[in-house]
């Protein structure tokens, strides 16, 4: 089976995608694309996956830089291959030749780009990563390369809806006491249960930082299990592991 790449007319004419789960090697609950290296599965059978990602964004394996994911707002500079994936939840650069890419499986994978200044970014902006910065941050950092705030566009791919993102009363408490204006991101649930609106969260999130354009694929992650995996999912499932998608750009 082909690659199924999401593209945004928004990042054109940038080489980007996020890639769904379909065109993989990996097998059972991993089935399809799973590139993630943190899952139980085959190591040599994500690595054949991240190969053929590599290859649809026409950069050698090792230039496909992905990060130690860890939910948190920090970014690095990229000017090439790393040896070793550093903790962060972000990365920037004006290397041509770098594809930038993140791993999730409902957190929001982001991609930015500046195409005037030649700069791009990416980042994984779970809720935790979201409210403490890191969309934020990934701006800024764009900007210390040359970047211009109002030429980055930023466009959220496939990651969880409202609808299947049930939280509890402790969560809302977090985003209220960073803004009591957050309420609107949260529709009431059953009992005391509240729906959180990831994606809308990260959009304001990004034109608070300035951005001259954002939007979201509107792809639900947990909605469609035969193109994207879950955590959520695979939790109310009770399976014992998921895959994790990828989402990547490059100059």
């Amino acid at each position: 089976m082909t690659l199924e790449i999401l593209t945004s007319e928004a990042l054109m004419p940038l080489r980007h995608g996020f890639f769904t789960r379909r065109g993989g090697a990996s097998s059972g609950v991993f089935q399809g694309l799973n590139c993630g290296p943190g899952s139980s599965d085959q190591a040599e059978i994500v690595a054949i996956n991240r190969a053929r990602v590599a290859q649809a964004m026409e950069v050698a394996p090792e230039s496909l830089v992905t990060v130690h994911q860890v939910h948190s707002p920090e970014v690095v500079h990229i000017a090439g291959p790393v040896a070793e994936k550093p903790r962060a939840d972000a990365m920037v650069t004006a290397t041509p030749g770098i594809a930038l890419a993140i791993l999730t499986a409902d957190c929001q994978p982001v991609l930015f780009a500046d195409p005037v200044a030649q700069v791009i970014g990416a980042a994984h902006a779970g809720w935790r990563g979201a409210l403490d910065g890191v969309l934020e941050a990934t701006v800024a950092a764009m900007v210390e390369l040359g970047a211009d705030r109002e030429n980055i566009t930023a466009v959220i791919g496939p990651t969880i809806s409202q609808s299947a993102y049930e939280v509890g009363p402790e969560f809302l408490d977090d985003f209220l006491a960073e803004d009591i204006r957050n309420t609107r991101f949260f529709a009431q649930g059953q009992g005391d249960r509240m729906m959180f609106d990831l994606p809308s969260y990260g959009l304001h999130r990004l034109r608070d930082a300035g951005v001259g354009h954002a939007d979201w694929t509107r792809h639900c992650t947990y909605a469609d299990p035969d193109r994207f995996f879950s955590y959520r999912r695979t939790t109310h499932a009770g399976e014992a592991d998921y895959g994790r998608l990828i989402s990547a750009i490059r100059l």
